[in-house]
Parts: C-alpha cells; sequence; structure tokens
C-alpha cells in the first residue's frame, strides 16, 4: 500500500458541519496548484461534503481512507483556470418562510440532508431523510413536481444538495439557510 504524499493538513477531528469544509477552504488557498490537502475528521458527512466541495470549486477530490473513527480526506489543488468561484445556489427560503408554508399546510417536501443521527436527535416533522452523501443514489424517491425545501444544519450541505437536485431535472428546489442550527418550528425525534 502507498503512502499518500501531502502538502499540507487540516485537523478538523471532533468538528461538525461546517468547519471541516471552513477549514479545508483556507487551508487549500494556501498551498500552490497540484498541491495535495490532508483533511483528518471525525464528522461522517464531511466525506460527502468534501467531494462535493472540491468539485464545485474546481480542486480534485482525491479519495478517504478511514483509520478507525478518522476520515483522512485528500485534495489536489487545482491549476491555473482549473479554479472557478464556487457555486452557491440561487434559491434561497428563510427557516421563518418555511415555517409559514408548513403552518398554510402548503404541498411542499422538506429534504433533510443530514446524517442519520442528526435527523434522528431532532428534525422537522414528515421531512424525508436522505444523507447528502445517499442522494444521487436515492434521487427516484423524490417526485420532480414537487416544491422540496432542503434543510441541513447551516445550509452547507442543503446549498450542495439544492446544486444536484436541480441538476438532475428538479426544478422547484429551495436551500433552507440557516437550517436547523437556528431552526425555531417544531420538530420530532426518532431516539429511543
Amino acid at each position: 500500500m502507498e503512502t499518500v504524499k501531502t502538502n499540507a493538513t487540516v485537523d478538523a477531528k471532533g468538528l461538525a458541519c461546517p468547519m471541516p469544509i471552513v477549514r479545508t477552504k483556507k487551508a487549500i488557498n494556501n498551498l500552490n496548484p497540484g498541491e495535495v490537502l490532508e483533511v483528518l475528521a471525525t464528522d461522517k458527512g464531511s466525506r460527502a461534503d468534501i467531494q462535493a466541495w472540491a468539485k464545485s470549486s474546481g480542486n480534485q477530490y482525491l479519495g478517504t481512507i478511514e483509520e478507525g473513527d478518522v476520515l483522512k480526506h485528500y485534495i489536489r489543488k487545482g491549476g491555473s483556470g482549473e479554479e472557478q468561484e464556487e457555486t452557491k445556489y440561487p434559491n434561497v427560503v428563510s427557516n421563518d418562510d418555511v415555517i409559514n408554508k408548513l403552518e398554510a399546510n402548503e404541498d411542499v417536501v422538506v429534504l433533510d440532508v443530514r446524517e442519520p443521527a442528526e435527523y434522528a436527535f431532532g428534525h422537522i416533522p414528515n421531512a424525508v431523510s436522505i444523507p447528502f452523501g445517499d442522494l444521487d443514489n436515492r434521487l427516484s424517491e423524490l417526485d420532480k413536481s414537487k416544491t422540496i425545501l432542503v434543510v441541513c444544519r447551516t445550509g452547507n450541505r442543503s446549498d450542495m444538495a439544492s446544486q444536484t437536485l436541480s441538476s438532475n431535472g428538479f426544478e422547484n428546489v429551495w436551500n433552507v439557510v440557516p437550517g436547523m442550527s437556528e431552526w425555531n418550528g417544531p420538530t420530532e425525534t426518532k431516539v429511543q
């Protein structure tokens, strides 16, 4: 087995979304094109987050190695001409607007793209749980004719998920910002 040669390492162990991405963005800016960044994380959602961020920013996601509870992510900084401005999904809806839509019984689907444990400890009632890392393989579970309100903890994973849905033909998709971190509407739990 070969060792991956890295030029810098970011320690994001014990940090939840969005901190692994925040630290990765900051560190990659200090690298030269072609250099490799290693990101150490324990947040299981970081695999999908970092992969999607690398793709949207013109950097190359090389892969992830699991060592116990630690995920070692490897990203190669894009070369000149490869980097691109990070894309943000344009359709955004506030937490208060979502609460109003739910109270008015509007025909919307709330899609929660957080990890199962996050969902279990508190989610919007009747929200559909599809973790961001599983979304590509589970698109068929969603109805393209519905209005889909995508939520995560802070609006980062839901932004990338909204882009994924839009690029797969879903036309009425909205990213819920700031998401569950500041949600003051009704919640359900699935913990026993």
